[in-house]
């Protein structure tokens, strides 16, 4: 879609674009929001006249010139998503360069990929409300797993009066366990985000993370401020370990969600429609042992 705009010729070329795709220009460019059609392609008209978009523009087509490889890896997990839930209808790709106003929406209906949130973490261009520390996810190789876990969320049932930390650690044990199924062959790294080294840091000191969440008894705690020292965004997880990466609850989670699959035999179907985390934690036997 990026081309589109960056490529017109005037109003009528904006005009005519708006038109054939109606469902995008209602949903992504959020058409009520302005008092007429015209006000709103008043304001795309100046988005390629104004040169540090117009440059911004350019970079994102350097890198992104082709994208084949990103649309066949979505069309094989569509694949998967498919044979698992046959009802699932295969939403359509748009790319975009918005000026880092939106890096991914994801409706049923429709994908829209905001390019420019994702070149290189060393590009001069970065999203300005990102946090260094998750610039190194927002790239090509991490666009289509980021993808399926937000649309693993329509797929992921839980009980919504649970507020616990197991609860949370779960849920994106979970996501992850469904990103994954439905991406078989890629790396575990490139599912959480974590770099190959601190993945590798997680499994060697796993005794040692799991050991501080049952000697501080807080899997069952509410509060959401101490919930977020676990699965938040973050650099690292500091209530562990400085060493220890950012989120590292949502990590065993993910091993708990695996631990309690295997275990019990369930398919990926009633594993996501199992509410109750408590259950899933222990009917898992998840147990880190060196």
């Amino acid at each position: 879609m990026e081309n589109r705009l960056f490529e017109a010729k005037g109003e009528g070329d904006i005009a005519f674009w708006l038109e054939e795709y109606p469902y995008f220009t209602k949903k992504y460019l959020q058409e009520d929001l302005y008092p007429s059609r015209e006000a709103l392609i008043s304001n795309l008209t100046a988005i390629p006249q104004d040169s540090l978009m117009q440059e911004l523009y350019n970079e994102v087509t350097k890198e992104y010139g082709q994208i084949d490889d990103i649309l066949t890896d979505l069309e094989l997990a569509f694949k998967h998503i498919k044979y698992y839930y046959p009802e699932f209808e295969v939403p359509k790709i748009y790319t975009f360069v918005s000026g880092f106003t939106s890096d991914l929406y994801i409706d049923k209906e429709m994908i829209v990929i905001g390019l420019d949130y994702f070149l290189p973490s060393d590009h001069k261009f970065q999203p300005p409300e990102v946090p260094q520390y998750m610039t190194d996810r927002y790239n090509r190789e991490h666009l289509v797993p980021m993808i399926l876990m937000a649309i693993s969320s329509a797929y992921i049932e839980s009980d919504l009066s649970d507020n616990s930390l197991l609860a949370e650690m779960v849920f994106y044990g979970k996501a992850y366990h469904f990103t994954k199924a439905m991406m078989p062959c890629t790396s575990e790294e490139l599912v959480i985000g974590y770099t190959p080294e601190e993945l590798a840091a997680c499994y060697a000191n796993e005794e040692f993370i799991w050991e501080h969440f049952i000697e501080a008894e807080i899997i069952y705690e509410t509060n959401p401020f101490e919930i977020r020292k676990y699965t938040g965004e973050a650099p690292f997880t500091d209530a562990i370990s400085p060493d220890a990466p950012g989120r590292v609850g949502r990590w065993i989670g993910w091993n708990i969600v695996d631990a309690y699959a295997e275990k019990q035999g369930v398919d990926l179907v009633d594993l996501m429609r199992e509410r109750d985390a408590k259950k899933i934690f222990m009917n898992s036997g998840y147990k880190p042992s060196r």
